[in-house]
């Protein structure tokens, strides 16, 4: 077992504006340069999107799962005018319940100055109500 001392921390934003509502991105290479930047060895790297209606979620690459999961959160949150949030005159409700789904952050490990991600794992950033400037936050926990 390794005993580290000196806890640290590393911050870092990304930005972004899809061009389309619904997109699914995946961010695994930025996260891992990130880490990369921290210095940090031994720790944990939170990814966790700023905006209610993205999210976060890691799973496989794969076009035909990514086509799934879209087939399934528009399944249990399709879009809808009938949602009770419509009446505050958003148009969003579906994007706020798909984050819900997906989960707003995933925390990863971080082993000898690398993402700890099983083989197959990639990190994704899930867009919602996109076309418009949102942010994601990384922050780097370790020694």
């Amino acid at each position: 077992m390794k005993v580290s001392e000196g806890l640290k921390t590393y911050t870092k934003y990304l930005w972004f504006n899809t061009k389309k509502a619904k997109e699914y991105i995946r961010i695994t290479d930025e996260v891992a340069a990130m880490v990369q930047e921290s210095g940090i060895q031994e720790g944990f790297v939170l990814v966790s999107a700023m905006h209610i209606t993205a999210g976060v979620y890691i799973n496989d690459w794969e076009s035909g799962l990514i086509e799934d999961i879209d087939r399934w959160l528009e399944k249990l949150a399709p879009a809808d005018p009938s949602y009770k949030h419509h009446q505050t005159g958003e148009t969003n409700g579906d994007a706020h319940l798909k984050r819900i789904l997906i989960n707003h952050q995933v925390t990863v490990p971080i082993t000898e100055g690398k993402l700890d991600l099983g083989p197959w794992e990639q990190i994704f950033y899930a867009e919602f109500d996109g076309q418009r400037k949102k942010r994601l936050v990384l922050k780097a926990m370790g020694a």
